[in-house]
């Protein structure tokens, strides 16, 4: 028997993701903002003035990845960024109004996205996946 896809939790994940992901593009896109900011943007809304390294930290990306979100989040108006007081060489994210104003919105966007997803599963369904997804995520990362 060969590979298969659907015995395969790498390629099961991969593809979760991307259905997730443009699950909550067009919601996503009439708000103001993309999927993959999302993930700084909840960072931001949660400790606002984190440096690049610290959201890098947080969020786990790539840094190229982060720099280039980062500067479209800028050309968007979402956030802006300032000098470090105490380090030259880092910058202090910050949310504008407009980035501030987007999180309730956001937050409800992605909730009914989720619930539109998992709409067949179970109270308790929806909580295993959840736990199940979080301890896949630290065995993944302890393996790095």
């Amino acid at each position: 028997m060969g590979f298969s896809r659907d015995e395969s939790a790498i390629y099961l994940a991969t593809k979760m993701a991307r259905e997730f992901t443009m699950a909550l593009q067009k919601r996503a896109a009439a708000l103001g903002f993309s999927p993959g900011q999302f993930p700084i943007l909840i960072e931001l809304w949660h400790e606002e003035g984190l440096t690049q390294r610290q959201l890098l930290d947080r969020i786990d990306v790539e840094q190229a990845t982060l720099a280039n979100t980062l500067s479209r989040m800028e050309r968007d108006g979402l956030i802006i960024r300032k000098s470090h007081p105490s380090d030259r060489r880092a910058q202090i994210i910050e949310l504008t109004q407009r980035g501030r104003d987007l999180e309730a919105n956001a937050i409800a966007a992605t909730e009914a996205t989720e619930d539109l997803l998992l709409k067949d599963f179970r109270r308790f369904e929806r909580q295993l996946l959840l736990e199940y997804m979080r301890r896949a995520i630290e065995s993944a990362k302890k393996a790095k």
